[in-house]
Parts: C-alpha cells; sequence; structure tokens
C-alpha cells in the first residue's frame, strides 16, 4: 500500500541496466535477417554474392521453412552474420532474392475490412443469450452501428533482441523476453534439446506488450549459433518489428439496441476478427472463448434481451495478443455505442451506463450459453461486480465536476471498462478545431485493481495505458497490399508525441479485495473517451479507427 521505487531505477537512469541489444559475448556475431515479405512465402532463388564480399560478412545462412501454423516459429528467409551490426545491416540490403508465391499475396487489409463490416451486419454464430432472442425492431426504436479497429503493431522501443550460444552441453540464451519458460521450451523444441539444457538470461524489456512472450526471435539466435559455432546475437530493426512481427488482429464490430421509454428492451451485437488461435493452428477462421471472454460476452448489462454473436474471419498474417488483446476493439464498439444510446435516451453517458449496468449485483453469467473464463481467476474472488464499475464511475464524476467548464468546441467524453479483473473508469477532453484539428487536453483515469501493492507503479501503469491507448486511437494502423504490410518506420506508424499527450490525472480507488490486473486494464477504455469526447465537442461521430482518418492529430 505504500509507493516504492522500483528496484532498477538508478541502473536505467545511468545506463547500467542491461537490455537485449546491450549483451555483448567474446566471439559474438551479428545476425540481420530478411524475412519473406508475405506470410507463407519462401526463397526461391537467392544471389549472395555482394553480401558475402561486404567488409566484416562471416556467413550467409538460409534460415528452414517454418511448417504448418506459425506458432512461434521462425519466419524462414536469409540471414547475413558478421563481427558488427553495420556489417550485417549492409550485407544484408546486398542481397539478391526472389521469392515464392503465397496464398497470402492478395491480402488487402482495405477490401478485408469491408468484407469484415458486411459480415458482421448478418447472422452470425450465436455465442451468448440472455432473455428471449428479441425479434422485433422497430425503426423508431431501433439504433445501430459499426465499428472497426485496423491491424496494430506492438511499436516497442527496442525491438525484438536475443543472444545465442550453443554449444556441446547446451544453450544458453540473453533474450528481451516477457516469458522465459516459453523462450526455453521453444529454442528446446527447435534444436531437439531437453529443456533443462536451455538457459535463458532475461534482460530488461525495452518493452513488450505481448509481443516479447513470442520466442521466434530467439530460436533464430539459437539456430545461427548452433551452425556457426560461435554466439550469435539477431536484432530485429525497427522496420522488421512493423512487418514481420505478430499483429494485433484487424476488427469489425456491430451493435443494434432496441430502445423504449424505459431504457433498452434489447441488444444484439457481434463481433469478426482473425484469431489468434490461428496462430497455433491451420484453418482457424472464428474466435477462441478465450478471445470473446475480453469484453464481448461479459460485460454485465441488465437487459431483457441481450444476444451476442460472431462471424468467420481468415487470418493473412500472424496474429498476436497485445497489451489488453481484444478489449482493445471490444472496449471501443461498447464504449462509443453506450454513448450513442446515451444521446438517444437523452441522458448523459455516466447516466446510461448507470442504468445499463443496472442493480448492484455479481454477474455469474448462467444459462447464457457461455462459460465465462475470466482472465483465469475464479469468479469467487474475482466476480464480475456491478459495484465496482460503479464504484470507478463515481471516482470520475466527483473528479469531473471540480473541472472547468468545456470551452467552445471542446467537449468531454467517458467510457468504462473491466479486463483482466480491474475495473476502469475514463473521461477526457478534447478540442475540436473549425478546421478538423483534434487536440486532447485531459485524461482522467480511475482503477479499482483491489489491493494496491506498489500505487506509485500502478499510477504508472495507468498513464502509460493513456499513452498506449491515445497511440492506437489517434493513429495506429498497419495496413496490407499485396500480402505485404504497408508500414515500415516511425514515419508512418507514429507513436503518440510530446506535444499530443494531454495532462493525465489518476485515481486509485481503495479496495480490499484481492489483486488484480494493472498494466493492460487501462488501455480500452482510453480510445471511447476520445471518440465521445469529439462528438461532445463537434457532433462528428467516428467508428472507425484511426482518428488521423478524419482530423488533423
Amino acid at each position: 500500500g505504500k509507493g516504492h521505487t522500483i528496484v532498477d531505477m538508478e541502473a536505467i537512469l545511468d545506463g547500467t541496466a542491461q537490455y537485449g541489444f546491450d549483451v555483448r559475448l567474446d566471439n559474438m556475431l551479428y545476425a540481420s535477417i530478411v524475412r519473406p515479405p508475405v506470410l507463407g512465402s519462401q526463397v526461391a532463388k537467392l544471389d549472395d554474392k555482394a553480401a558475402r564480399a561486404v567488409a566484416g560478412v562471416v556467413d550467409v545462412i538460409k534460415l528452414p521453412t517454418p511448417q504448418g501454423a506459425p506458432s512461434f516459429q521462425p519466419l524462414g528467409g536469409v540471414a547475413v552474420l558478421a563481427t558488427n551490426s553495420w556489417s550485417a545491416a549492409q550485407g544484408r540490403a546486398a542481397l539478391a532474392i526472389e521469392w515464392t508465391s503465397s496464398a497470402n499475396d492478395s491480402h488487402d487489409s482495405s477490401a478485408y475490412l469491408t468484407a469484415l463490416k458486411q459480415a458482421v451486419q448478418e447472422s452470425g454464430k450465436p455465442v451468448r443469450q440472455m432473455g428471449e432472442q428479441q425479434q422485433s425492431w422497430p425503426a423508431d426504436k431501433t439504433i445501430e452501428a459499426v465499428y472497426s479497429v485496423p491491424y496494430l503493431a506492438h511499436a516497442m522501443m527496442e525491438p525484438p533482441t536475443a543472444t545465442a550460444n550453443v554449444t556441446e552441453s547446451g544453450v544458453e540464451i540473453w533474450a528481451s523476453t516477457q516469458t522465459p519458460q516459453s523462450a526455453q521450451g521453444t529454442v528446446a523444441g527447435a534444436l531437439g534439446l531437453e529443456a533443462e539444457k536451455v538457459i535463458v538470461h532475461v534482460t530488461l524489456l525495452g518493452g513488450g506488450f505481448g509481443r516479447k512472450s513470442k520466442p521466434d526471435y530467439c530460436v533464430e539466435a539459437a539456430l545461427l549459433s548452433r551452425e556457426v559455432k560461435r554466439p550469435v546475437k539477431v536484432c530485429w530493426s525497427r522496420e522488421d518489428e512493423l512487418q514481420n512481427g505478430y499483429l494485433h488482429a484487424i476488427s469489425a464490430q456491430y451493435f443494434k439496441a432496441r430502445v423504449g421509454d424505459n431504457g433498452v428492451e434489447a441488444m444484439l451485437q457481434r463481433t469478426g476478427f482473425p484469431s489468434i488461435s490461428s496462430t497455433f493452428a491451420e484453418g482457424v477462421d472464428e474466435p477462441s472463448a478465450s478471445e470473446l471472454d475480453l469484453g464481448f460476452v461479459d460485460v454485465p448489462l441488465a437487459i431483457d434481451s441481450l444476444r451476442c454473436e460472431t462471424v468467420k474471419a481468415a487470418a493473412h498474417t500472424r496474429i498476436g495478443w497485445m497489451r489488453s488483446v481484444c478489449n482493445i476493439q471490444h472496449g471501443f464498439g461498447i464504449g462509443v455505442f453506450v454513448d450513442e444510446l446515451a444521446h438517444k435516451r437523452g441522458l448523459d453517458t455516466i447516466s446510461m451506463w448507470r442504468e445499463l449496468l443496472g442493480p448492484d449485483r455479481q454477474e455469474t453469467f448462467a444459462d447464457q450459453g457461455f462459460n465465462y473464463g475470466n482472465y483465469g481467476e475464479t469468479l469467487a474472488r474475482h466476480p464480475v461486480d456491478t459495484a465496482r464499475y460503479k464504484g470507478v464511475i463515481a471516482a470520475v464524476e466527483q473528479k469531473l465536476a471540480t473541472q472547468p467548464k468545456a470551452k467552445a468546441n471542446q467537449g468531454w467524453g467517458f467510457a468504462v471498462h473491466r479486463s483482466f479483473t480491474a475495473f476502469v473508469a475514463t473521461a477526457s477532453l478534447v478540442e475540436v478545431s473549425k478546421d478538423k484539428q483534434l487536440k486532447v487536453l485531459k485524461t482522467i483515469i480511475a482503477i479499482d485493481a483491489g489491493t494496491l501493492v506498489n500505487p506509485d507503479r500502478v499510477a504508472s501503469q495507468l498513464e502509460g495505458a493513456v499513452m498506449f491507448g491515445l497511440s492506437i486511437a489517434l493513429m495506429g494502423r498497419i495496413s496490407f497490399k499485396d500480402g505485404r504490410v504497408e508500414q515500415s518506420n516511425f514515419h508512418d506508424y507514429p507513436l503518440l508525441r510530446l506535444s499530443q499527450c494531454p495532462e493525465i490525472e489518476t485515481i486509485l480507488v481503495s479496495s480490499d479485495a484481492p489483486p488484480g490486473g494493472v498494466g493492460e486494464p487501462g488501455v480500452p477504455p482510453v480510445a471511447p473517451s476520445i471518440v465521445n469526447a469529439i462528438f461532445a465537442a463537434s457532433g462528428v461521430r467516428v467508428r472507425d479507427l484511426p482518428l488521423s482518418d478524419h482530423f488533423s492529430v
């Protein structure tokens, strides 16, 4: 319950802390790898003469072609190994490679999203039914909307980096990894060793957000070290990370509600996105139950009829979890739709949420067609408690009451979301000028994460979550053309700049409940709070991210 400085703060500040790129071993080689530009393509023809002629280049090695589902396998391609990173990069640039065709050559993210948005407006597979299915949707009582979020990249500051030393006695790995157990097991499997013969040294991450829990880069380093019988460091470039990483799924959601004099009488919602499961099994084109539990089927709405459906969506790239995972799109969809419902009902958004949440209770979702996973926790220990939803709502509402009145062309927006067993409410103030310049002025964010061990770090995580959520909302998009990612670096996949960052005020709600999540729950309500604020400021309703498509940010 007391704030403490993190144990390695001084080392981070004075430069002695070790990140993945800082690892240096005797006799070490640096590897720069050209990976297939389209998922599923392979090296058809290779001319490496010019690469081998670069000073410092020691070897050029073709990596094995992955078989089956991507999983955590390396993508294949060609590695240039050199005595220094510059020579490795120059040798890589000198490679002449022809690639085979792939089933994903025609993937166009714009066309894919258009089809996905159409699909969610048609009948889907039911995954939750509360009450009787609504059959009547009178036009004067019905509101409907479709929301979309594009592909997103993790874009952490240090791209994936791993150093491996394979010897007769086993393997040592130095890596910026979030899951050393997974790195150990995956490397052992790739090299045909017992897990005990793989030792993983964990460096500081340089940012992870889920990407560095996927140890394909550790396997690359180990395979190359075994081949050259020397330590090898694999350093992904920024371009590699954006174009060959694991992306957050492109998605579309459909919401329809019947609104009566006394509130929302029925709601229908559908979601469609390529599943993370497609990374681990071939032919998967439907979301898993664990993905639907992330803000789609688990919102405790107190209405008579609620139906949740899914639609099919095939994967054309590696899909992976990213900070808050499917709560990103699901929190955005429900967060904006509730704001639209509020305007239909003539209520403010906070009052609309209280109405939809209904009486204080602990929702069990019994007899509704699905078994709630609850992030691996029991509902007895971490209940879906509407009173705790209302607690963070009230905390933000009280803070809003102390804020100056919004000026002309300004507006506040609100959203609330539960994820990773924590409850978070967010209010944002934006300004929209007549020439469509958007500026986020302030964000207030409150969390009830149960018992707080180190409040200082909780507040820092919330601040980081706001920045992460703002990057997604304002500018986040990875697009595909002819199967290839179009973005390559921060010039066309920008992150939040200091000039774009609002004042951030955090509220830590006191609770004696068991500790819940902190790092991820702050992200989902940020984007909808911004979009709802834009509507309050300008009357413009945005349903498709990023906001840079609609405004100058």
